[in-house]
């Protein structure tokens, strides 16, 4: 299926592993020029340069921390002296922060907030008007089905998630106008860089345990019976971004296995 991106311009944040690296390299294979930014600079580069040998797609690397609103400008300012114009906005940057309520300090709360909330704001915020230039935008936030239905101790990841997606809704209804779609992807238990490296770290306390065991033992909670893989989930932010998705704005759409107690 043609997803009609050749030509387009996207910026990925939190590009550089896991959902946002995958997302740029099936954009990528799709015609799509892609920025993709981080805030870890030699990581960022080798991702952007896998993605480009993997794909032959043009994929470019700007360091930048979604919480710096210094480093936002440079990044659209950049991408727009390389490409002249944005079309696609993936607000993907993201950490898992999940605690007791009891426990969590204020700048616990405020350092999830800006990088899931205010990154999401202030990217959009930068890429809006240069999708209004052309009448033509995709926004897809990536959320997770925790923002739907919280569980406890999940503070403060459930409650920026839960902004992110009433973000989505309430974007998609003042923007629908310009035609600029923007849409969620709400993420369940799918393989990441993070989650990697937590089955890494719990390899090296007991050897018999492996990545994929890790994988296995924790796959058992979801419906489906495993993890989703990064690839699954890159698929669907592509589909939403491109225009075979052009009758869908202010969507929250589950991939979690089933897992999610709400549709």
């Amino acid at each position: 299926m043609d997803m009609g991106l050749d030509g387009k311009v996207a910026i990925i944040t939190g590009g550089s592993e896991g959902i946002g690296k995958s997302a740029a390299a099936t954009m990528a294979r799709e015609g799509a020029s892609v920025v993709i930014c981080a805030r870890r600079p030699d990581i960022l580069e080798t991702a952007a340069a896998e993605i480009s040998r993997a794909t032959g797609g043009q994929v470019t690397a700007i360091p930048a921390d979604v919480r710096k609103p210094d480093d936002l400008k440079n990044l659209f300012d950049k991408t727009l002296e390389l490409h002249g114009r944005i079309d696609i906005l993936v607000n993907n940057a993201g950490t898992a922060a999940g605690g007791s309520f009891g426990d969590a300090t204020d700048e616990y709360w405020q350092n999830d907030l800006d990088i899931k909330l205010f990154g999401a704001i202030r990217c959009s915020r930068l890429a809006i008007p240069h999708m209004r230039a052309t009448g033509d935008g995709r926004i897809v936030n990536i959320t997770t089905v925790g923002g739907k239905a919280p569980e406890g101790g999940s503070v403060p990841t459930s409650v920026s998630r839960a902004a992110g997606i009433a973000l989505t809704k309430a974007m998609s209804k003042e923007y629908a106008p310009d035609n600029i779609l923007v849409n969620t992807v709400c993420i369940g238990l799918i393989k990441s860089g993070q989650h990697d490296r937590l089955a890494d770290e719990t390899n090296a306390s007991d050897p018999s345990l492996t990545r994929e065991g890790f994988y296995a033992d924790w796959g058992k909670s979801v419906p489906l019976g495993r993890i989703g893989e990064t690839q699954e989930a890159a698929d669907l932010i592509t589909f939403l971004a491109s225009e075979r998705a052009t009758y869908i704005t202010g969507a929250s759409v589950n991939i979690d296995g089933g897992m999610s107690a709400v549709v």
